[in-house]
């Protein structure tokens, strides 16, 4: 590379950082195919079997209850709400790429949350893990989605695996952040209060900080969901199964409708999950207060 000083020119040899880690990803495969491997074949029969257990369900059935626990939730409006637009997925004939896609968003989001959480909790009673953590996370959110699905192919191949891969590290960064907020805004008269009666860090952390911050930490998981169901849309590009495949073959076949349907589908996934979780959300803040 050359930069120009005034009338001068000065050869600054580039960083060789694309080699760099195209080396580290071929160590990285090389000597831990085995556990990953392992981790993928553990994944996929976690996928496969989930979705035959809510395939098994027939379609009304599986509408009556998610609209019997969308009225326990969120009220009778989300219960109307999602028998009219689980209804028409299956007269789409989208019933099957939904489940799929549910899948894959519900087994992500569980990963990413049992990752997330503990490392939220730890990054907010630490400020040596915290100033670690926040320049990671802001390197994770600002970076694009596909970026994610490179790294999964040689790690877990094509498929389901790799969409889960990048899903999880693509949907962590509020869970996380979230959860280190909500720590941190708990009032610390409540904590020196808990501190006078002589609570554990244990007994102050279950009893005071979590329940406090639940609301927030419950916003950060509604943000995972959302970021996770999109980001299974996208991994349609390396083989993963669901809604976002039928996006993908609509672009790649030039049908408009076809791709518009589906991405009608997801829309109507996204709003009940989202939906769903913001009243779980307020139902916590209505404890809280």
């Amino acid at each position: 590379m050359k930069l120009s000083i005034f009338s001068y020119e000065l050869d600054i040899p580039t960083l060789p950082l694309s080699d760099w880690i195209d080396q580290g990803l071929k160590f990285l495969t090389s000597h831990y195919s085995g556990v990953t491997r392992s981790i993928s074949r553990i994944t996929q029969d976690g996928i496969e079997g989930l979705n035959d257990v809510l395939m098994d369900v027939p379609e009304w059935l599986f509408i009556a209850l998610f609209a019997l626990m969308c009225a326990r939730i969120a009220g009778r409006h989300l219960a109307i709400g999602s028998v009219l637009g689980l209804g028409l997925i299956w007269n789409l004939g989208l019933w099957m790429p939904m489940i799929e896609t549910l899948t894959l968003v519900v087994i992500a989001t569980l990963v990413a949350m049992a990752i997330a959480l503990p490392i939220g909790v730890i990054a907010a009673l630490s400020s040596r893990l915290y100033r670690l953590v926040m320049p990671l996370l802001d390197f994770m959110q600002t970076m694009p989605a596909f970026v994610y699905l490179i790294p999964a192919i040689p790690f877990f191949g094509i498929g389901s695996v790799s969409a889960i891969f990048a899903t999880v590290i693509f949907s962590m960064p509020p869970t996380i952040r979230l959860t280190i907020l909500g720590i941190r805004q708990v009032p610390p008269q409540l904590v020196e209060a808990a501190d006078a009666y002589g609570a554990t860090r244990r007994q102050k952390l279950f009893k005071v900080q979590l329940p406090l911050a639940l609301p927030t930490i419950m916003a950060g998981i509604n943000q995972t969901i959302m970021l996770a169901l999109s980001m299974v849309v996208i991994a349609a590009m390396i083989g993963a199964d669901g809604l976002g495949s039928e996006v993908w073959r609509a672009i790649q076949r030039l049908r408009s409708g076809d791709g518009f349907v589906a991405g009608i589908a997801v829309v109507i996934l996204a709003m009940i999950l989202d939906r769903l979780t913001q009243s779980l959300q307020r139902n916590q803040q209505k404890k809280k207060e």
